[in-house]
């Protein structure tokens, strides 16, 4: 009998052993000594399909929503997604710079969409934490002219979200490193926003922030939300020959900075026949017509607003209307996954500035590369639809992609700093 039991036993730890040879997947302690194993390593997140799982800090009312009805009080109820207000369908410059609401909207949603950033009510279980302060509301509030009396209101709310931030042990413990914090009005924050260098900032461009706050190694850019409504019925079976306007612009012309080619521009193009190039205004009458116009023309016309970026560019892609981008220092969202040059045309000032030279680059375009980038607009224009609730691959989930790409180089710096001595020693001169 004893015999028989050892031959068994014999015969199944050959076989285990077999088997850990030929596939390698058998791990004898398991078997026989469960507790020596080891605990798993968790997976990097980057490494996994799972959504970013992100906390979001529950600050009062006067820091998001509240700057939207100034009639409610800090001691109303909680914000939910049964309360949570519409954002107002009047066009205008808060619209353009409403990213941040659109981005709390996706987290405070439970609906069954797959969304690539989840809210978590544990914090220990975040893999990022949402400070959700519309600092370009503010801006635009609180003061727009920059001299205004009221514009103290906006600095004060940046002065009680830092103190807030650093009563945070989360805060703390990552040195600030892990807060996403959107600033997408060119003057957003403006009075602290150095104070928050190490953390995620989700901006339009760089233009106004110097190059030891932010980056595009840490940070993230996003679009604009467009003005304009999407053309969804843009099914013309001729749409070369259905835009009869060959380049198309219509703005404030008067700018700063970069900006300025806009009035020198003016004088190149002038004189052309299939060009339409006019100074403007945002009215709501304007817009009406800025949105014919787009939809009319192969080819619309991007100058850089104050800052190199500006909301024309978005209107344009969502109008199916080829971008003619001329600038020297723009940077655009998502472009580790997006190659701009399959839907879009790039000049340098000085040769937008060449007479002649960029009208007679686009009357030569190729019908068919033309229409190649037409379909490629309409492809990705979804891209760049800020919606609420969100849906797959719009803007809100491109962007909070984007965050979860931007994680390890923060993780990298988290560990760096808890062992070194001697901070970036590697950045010194030696």
């Amino acid at each position: 009998m004893y015999g028989k039991a050892a031959i068994c036993l014999t015969f199944v730890i050959l076989f285990l052993i077999s088997c850990s040879i030929y596939i390698g997947t058998v791990d004898l302690r398991s078997y026989f000594f469960p507790l020596l194993q080891s605990p798993p390593v968790p997976l990097s997140l980057c490494a996994t399909d799972r959504p970013l799982r992100v906390y979001m800090y529950d600050l009062p009312r006067k820091f998001r929503v509240g700057m939207m009805d100034r009639q409610s009080s800090d001691e109303a109820a909680p914000v939910t997604m049964e309360n949570f207000p519409p954002w107002p369908s009047k066009p205008g410059i808060q619209r353009q710079h409403s990213v941040e609401y659109w981005l709390m909207a996706s987290l405070l949603y439970n609906g069954e969409e797959e969304n690539e950033a989840v809210r978590v009510s544990d914090p220990i279980t975040a893999d990022a934490f949402f400070v959700p302060f519309f600092s370009s509301l503010s801006f635009n509030t609180h003061g727009h002219k920059m001299t205004d009396p009221e514009t103290e209101i906006d600095h004060q709310l940046q002065v009680e979200l830092l103190e807030f931030l650093r009563q945070s042990k989360y805060y703390q413990r990552s040195g600030d490193r892990d807060p996403v914090i959107l600033m997408t009005h060119p003057n957003a924050f403006r009075f602290l926003r150095q104070q928050l260098n190490a953390s995620i900032l989700i901006v339009v461009d760089f233009a106004r922030y110097p190059r030891t706050m932010s980056s595009l190694s840490k940070d993230v850019v996003a679009p604009y939300v467009h003005v304009v409504d999407s053309f969804t019925d843009d099914d013309s079976l001729d749409p070369y020959q259905s835009r009869a306007t060959l380049l198309f612009f219509r703005g404030n012309t008067v700018r700063k900075d970069e900006a300025k080619i806009g009035v020198k521009l003016a004088k190149v193009l002038a004189g052309s026949d299939d060009v339409h190039y006019e100074k403007s205004v945002a009215t709501p009458k304007n817009i009406k017509m800025y949105t014919e116009g787009m939809r009319l023309s192969k080819f619309c016309l991007h100058l850089a607003g104050d800052t190199p970026s500006s909301c024309r560019l978005f209107d344009a892609m969502v109008s199916h209307c080829v971008p003619v981008i001329v600038g020297d220092r723009i940077e655009l969202p998502y472009e580790d996954e997006t190659d701009y040059t399959e839907f879009s045309i790039f000049f340098s000032m000085n040769e937008a500035l060449e007479p002649g030279y960029l009208v007679n680059q686009l009357r030569q375009f190729p019908k068919d590369r033309w229409v190649e980038m037409w379909r490629r607009l309409k492809n990705i224009s979804r891209h760049y639809e800020f919606q609420y609730p969100s849906k797959k691959e719009d803007a809100v989930n491109m962007l909070w992609r984007q965050v979860k790409h931007k994680l390890p180089g923060v993780q990298l710096a988290v560990h760096r700093n808890r062992r070194l001595k001697v901070p970036d020693w590697w950045r010194r001169k030696r």
